[in-house]
């Protein structure tokens, strides 16, 4: 396992076969639920700006996820590559959740990475629109944790 002191590859500058390994990455970490593994990809004082909410460093972004995955119960994202130069990536997603009435969303967003010569993420600037939906209009049914190799992309889904 990767400890903070490693580095993270790939690393920038990226190009379109490591920047989409890196988004792949980041879906996995993140599909994972678990706030201490999602950490180790930031570097120890990585800025975020997530909706409204501003936050600094890898003690922030644990209890942030904490917070977040005991509100979005059965989450599930998929990201997929927008747009990459040098040592940025752009990421559009979407993720389901539901809270703890059973209420259904799938969420959209758009995320701006930038990142450190050691593959780390420096800054993560994400924007996120929630959108209520009926159990019934779920795409997104495999077992938590990593989207399997075959499930659809955000492009195919028409998301």
């Amino acid at each position: 396992m990767t400890t903070p002191e490693n580095p993270r590859p790939p690393f920038p500058p990226f190009d379109a076969q490591t920047a989409a390994q890196k988004v792949r990455m980041a879906e996995d970490a993140w599909n994972s639920r678990d706030p201490q593994r999602v950490s180790l990809a930031y570097t120890p004082e990585s800025v975020w700006r997530n909706r409204a909410e501003f936050l600094s460093g890898r003690d922030a972004i644990v209890q942030f996820l904490t917070r977040k995955w005991h509100k979005e119960l059965d989450y599930r994202l998929i990201k997929e590559l927008w747009a990459f130069h040098g040592n940025r990536i752009a990421v559009r997603f979407a993720y389901e959740w539901h809270d703890d009435s059973g209420h259904w969303y799938r969420s959209y967003g758009n995320e701006n990475w930038e990142f450190d010569p050691q593959g780390f993420m420096r800054r993560r600037i994400a924007s996120i629109n929630d959108l209520p939906i009926n159990e019934s209009e779920r795409k997104y049914h495999w077992p938590l944790g990593r989207r399997p190799d075959d499930h659809p992309t955000l492009s195919e889904l028409d998301l």
